[in-house]
C-alpha cells in the first residue's frame, strides 16, 4: 500500500472518476493491517502467530442497492470495481438515500502513550503470556484449565470516495483474556479476566493482581452456597454496568436494527421515556483513549458523541449514512467495519451511563434481602430481553453486604429493567475489555463504562 495520501491520490483519483458515473456512491478501501496473536491452553501452545495482511474493499451504491467487493492483490481492483457495480446495479430497485457528510482530506493517527506492540518481539510477548498462566496455575491444584489469550493489531485504512473524501487513519488494538477452571468434585468453577488497551504495551504487563483473582474466584466459589433463585433488589458494580448498558441497551440503540423491524421502530420511538430522570446514556468514538474512539468512521463521517438518552428519556439512536438518511436523522459516525473483508454497519463505539449522585455505601440502604453483583462471567441478549452471569456475587442483608454466593444470573426485560432502577452511583469506571460481535464481524473493539446502580424486581437464577 501507498505511505502517503499523496500517492493515493494517483492511484485512486482516476478510478474514481472513470466509474463514480455509472453508481450513486462509490468507495475505495485500502487496509494494512500486521498482528500477533497468542493462545496458550494449560501447557499448550494452541497459537504462536504474527501476521500481515493487505486487500481492500470496494462499495458501490445504485438506486439504494449495495454492491460489495473484497480483493487481496491491488493489480485486480478494476476487476473488483466492475463486480461491486454490477452488483448494485442487480439489486438497486429504490432511491439511493445517504445522508450528506463534508468531504475531507486529512491523515490522522490515533496517538499511543506508550510502546508500540510491534517494537516488542514475539518472544517477549509468548513470556508474558507464560508468566500469567504461571500465576493462574499457581493459585491452588484444584485448578485445572487455564487459558491465556494475547492480541495485537495495527491497522491503516485509506478511503477514497466519489463525494471527494480521501482519508488515511491508522491505530493499534490491543488485547489479553484470563481464565481459570477448578473442580473439586462434580462442582466445577471458572473465574476469567479481560482487558484491552489502545494506549500502549505497558498497560498489559502489569496485571498479576488481575490475573491471580480470576483463579482465585473460581477457587472461592467451589465452597460458596448457590443463591437462591426469585425477584430481588441488585446493586450491580459498574462492570456490570458497563456490560448491561452495551449488551441490553446499545445494540437495539443501533438505527438498522430499528428501521428493518418496524415493531422495533416503534417500541423506539423518539422522545418516550425509559428510566429515571438520572438516567443518561451515551455513545460515541469522539472521548480519546478507549478502545472504541477514532477520528472517522468507516464511511468517512466524523466521530461524534451522541446522548441516546436524555433525563431518562430516548433522544437519539446511531447511525451510518444510510439508516440516517432513511429515517431523516443526522449521521453519527458509528459505521465501522471488522476489516476490509466486510461491510461497514452500524455499530456501537463507547457506550456509557453517566455517573449519579447517590454515594455507592448509600446504594445498599434499606434493602432487606438482595443480591451484590460484580464483574462478568458471561451473558446473551435476544431483542429486548437479557441474560448475565455474575463473575462474583453476595447477599445484602438489612442494607449490609452479606455472605458470598454463586451461579447468580441476572435475566429481564431491558426496558423494564431501566424503569426499575432507582438509583445511580457517583463512581465510575470504564472497561476496555470488549469484543463486540454483530453480522460475523466478532472482535470489533469498544469500551464501555458506567458507575453502579441499584434495580429493583431483578429476576436472579439460582438454586430453586
Amino acid at each position: 500500500m501507498p505511505n502517503k495520501l499523496a500517492d493515493v491520490q494517483n492511484l485512486l483519483a482516476d478510478l474514481i472518476s472513470r466509474y463514480s458515473s455509472r453508481v450513486d456512491y462509490l468507495m475505495i478501501r485500502l487496509e494494512q493491517a500486521e498482528g500477533t496473536d497468542i493462545l496458550l491452553r494449560g501447557d499448550k501452545v494452541e497459537t504462536l502467530s504474527e501476521g500481515i495482511s493487505m486487500g481492500g474493499h470496494i462499495r458501490a451504491c445504485y438506486k439504494g442497492g449495495w454492491g460489495l467487493s473484497c480483493f487481496n492483490r491491488l493489480s485486480t481492483i478494476q476487476e473488483r470495481i466492475e463486480e461491486a457495480i454490477a452488483a448494485a446495479r442487480m439489486v438497486g430497485d429504490e432511491e439511493t438515500v445517504l445522508a450528506p457528510i463534508d468531504p475531507v482530506q486529512t491523515i490522522c493517527q490515533l496517538p499511543l502513550t506508550g510502546t508500540d506492540p510491534r517494537k516488542i518481539s514475539l518472544s517477549q510477548k509468548k513470556e508474558l503470556c507464560d508468566r500469567y498462566s504461571d500465576v493462574l496455575k499457581s493459585v491452588d491444584p484444584r485448578i485445572t484449565t487455564t487459558s491465556v489469550r494475547y492480541a495485537d493489531s495495527a491497522q491503516k485504512i485509506i478511503l477514497a470516495t466519489s463525494e471527494g473524501t480521501l482519508i488515511e487513519q491508522s491505530w493499534v488494538d490491543m488485547e489479553m483474556r484470563f481464565a481459570a477452571t477448578a473442580r473439586n468434585g462434580e462442582t466445577v468453577q471458572t473465574g476469567r479476566e479481560t482487558t484491552g488497551s489502545r494506549k500502549g504495551y505497558e498497560d498489559l504487563t502489569n496485571l498479576d493482581t488481575q490475573v491471580k483473582s480470576a483463579a482465585q474466584r473460581a477457587i472461592a466459589a467451589l465452597a460458596l452456597p448457590p443463591v437462591k433463585g426469585k425477584t430481588y433488589t441488585v446493586v450491580i458494580d459498574p462492570i456490570l454496568t458497563g456490560l448491561f448498558v452495551h449488551e441490553a441497551f446499545g445494540h437495539l440503540s443501533e438505527a438498522d436494527m430499528a428501521y428493518e423491524n418496524p415493531d422495533l421502530l416503534e417500541v423506539m420511538t423518539i422522545g418516550r421515556r425509559f428510566g429515571p430522570e438520572e438516567l443518561q446514556i451515551f455513545d460515541g468514538a469522539a472521548p480519546a483513549g478507549h478502545r472504541g474512539s477514532y477520528f472517522y468512521d468507516d464511511e468517512g463521517t466524523p466521530a461524534t458523541t451522541t446522548q441516546l438518552i436524555k433525563d431518562g428519556v430516548l433522544v437519539g439512536r446511531l447511525h451510518s449514512r444510510e439508516t440516517a438518511g432513511k429515517l431523516d436523522e443526522t449521521p453519527t459516525g458509528n459505521a465501522r467495519c471488522l476489516n476490509y473483508h466486510f461491510m461497514p454497519i452500524v455499530r456501537m463505539t463507547n457506550t456509557w451511563i453517566e455517573r449519579g449522585k447517590t454515594p455507592v455505601a448509600d446504594l445498599f440502604t434499606n434493602i432487606k434481602e438482595g443480591v451484590y453483583a460484580r464483574n462478568w462471567l458471561g451473558g446473551m441478549t435476544n431483542g429486548e430481553m437479557f441474560t448475565f452471569s455474575a463473575g462474583e456475587a453476595w447477599m445484602i442483608r438489612n442494607g449490609k453486604i452479606a455472605e458470598p454466593v454463586r451461579d447468580v444470573t441476572l435475566s429481564g426485560n431491558v426496558f423494564q429493567t431501566l424503569a426499575d432502577i432507582e438509583a445511580i452511583g457517583d463512581d465510575f469506571y470504564w472497561d476496555e475489555s470488549g469484543g463486540c460481535g454483530k453480522g460475523g464481524q466478532n472482535g470489533l473493539p469498544v469500551g464501555c463504562g458506567g458507575p453502579s446502580l441499584r434495580i429493583r424486581d431483578v429476576v436472579v437464577g439460582g438454586e430453586s
